[in-house]
């Protein structure tokens, strides 16, 4: 038996924002006897139901899934959270003699879950500009103490006045839930026991920025707005990295009054289309 016979098969279904992947998702894992694991770092938080496109409450009472609904959106929720939380899926279903389905395109998730992270440690957009947003309001100084206390082998080697290196190295533990050192120390001891085989969807570009206009006309429709509102009202921070993400950022201005509705909607429209 090789090495490839070991690891435990799992299918996972890729492809960029509003290319069809939870509509196909559905109808495979119908015909597999399938659950989902949700491999999306938005859909990991209560309450971002419109804005993230969860499945309904009666989709998954049907079909089973995974990884939604794990966290506040005032956690940290990490990719090591994510690989730990998968693993324990994919072998709670197994045991169940049905078949584990990923679903989502969230590229680090899926390093994580095969222990690859370390050869191309993630970058998170949203997570940075938290950084940046904490030194202006903390100072460099507390953010470099901050990662003295995670990370003092990094510490040590980066100066207490390069924001640069100092937000690298915060912004890889946030994402991963190990610091920057261990994942350096541990990149050649990874093996994955997972054979993943991927079915990527693809469209055209023209039909795939159509479906993102309509999808997201339809998300403002239907609560996205109110749902920005409600979460806003309950305490949670805008710059929290669960509401910096495309859509969310743009409801934030305009329900604090700094844009219109049009404006966030065309807004979100944007960085959709840039995002796939």
């Amino acid at each position: 038996m090789t090495e490839k016979d070991k690891k435990v098969p799992v299918i996972a279904i890729i492809g960029p924002t509003a290319v069809g992947k939870t509509k196909f998702s559905l109808g495979l894992a119908e015909k597999l006897d399938a659950e989902v694991i949700s491999v999306d770092s938005r859909q990991v938080y209560r309450y971002l139901d419109v804005g993230t496109d969860k499945v309904s409450h009666e989709t998954r009472r049907h079909i089973p899934h995974h990884l939604i609904d794990v966290a506040d959106p005032d956690q940290v929720y990490s990719a090591a959270d994510f690989a730990f939380q998968a693993a324990d899926a994919i072998e709670r279903i197994r045991k169940r003699r049905k078949t584990p389905l990923l679903i989502g395109g969230t590229p680090f998730y899926y390093k994580a879950l095969c222990g690859a992270l370390s050869e191309d440690l993630p970058k998170d957009e949203e997570v940075r500009r938290a950084l940046e947003d904490e030194i202006k309001e903390k100072g460099l100084a507390e953010l470099h103490n901050e990662l003295r206390s995670i990370d003092p082998a990094a510490a040590e080697k980066i100066h207490p006045n390069d924001p640069v290196r100092t937000m690298r190295a915060l912004e890889i533990f946030r994402i991963t839930g190990r610091n920057a050192t261990w994942w350096y120390q541990n990149q050649s001891k990874m093996e994955s026991c997972y054979d993943i085989f991927y079915i990527g969807l693809i469209r055209a570009r023209t039909n795939l920025y159509d479906n993102i206009a309509r999808r997201v006309r339809e998300q403002f429709e239907n609560g996205y707005p109110e749902e920005v509102e409600w979460l806003l009202s309950r305490g949670y921070s805008p710059k929290l990295p669960a509401l910096q993400g495309f859509g969310y950022r743009e409801l934030v201005r305009y329900v604090k009054g700094n844009s219109t509705y049009e404006e966030a909607l065309e807004g979100d429209i944007r960085s959709t289309k840039a995002f796939s």
